[in-house]
């Protein structure tokens, strides 16, 4: 029986790994061990920022809120509780767009919650 040298498959796995290195400076895109270990960082990065892009999005909207109420003499947090009391139930993305797109539907979000 012919001795198997594993010649295709390992030659596609290094292929593998170089290509999802492509564009990566210096020997990250030449050479396998780096560019393996360039590629696992980089994955390992992109799935943990897939989870924390929900929490710096949800920064944003708090900080265009927090602007756009205090233009109307009123903090933030007082705001959202106002939005509570009076069963406002719009959530911070679609408050964020409002304040930033239409700031005199936002000023009035803003006096009805208050009355």
């Amino acid at each position: 029986m012919p001795r198997s040298k594993n010649a295709v498959p390992s030659h596609r796995r290094r292929k593998k790994i170089l290509n999802q290195a492509k564009g990566y400076y210096g020997g990250k895109s030449k050479l396998l061990r780096t560019a393996k270990e360039a590629v696992d960082k980089s994955l390992a990065y992109s799935y943990r920022d897939r989870k924390k892009r929900k929490s710096d999005f949800r920064k944003l909207w708090i900080a265009r809120i927090n602007a756009a109420v205090r233009e109307n003499g009123l903090s933030y947090s007082k705001f959202i509780n106002n939005l509570k009391k009076s069963n406002i139930t719009l959530d911070r993305k679609m408050l964020a767009h409002i304040a930033f797109t239409d700031p005199v539907t936002f000023q009035k979000i803003v006096q009805k919650s208050q009355g």
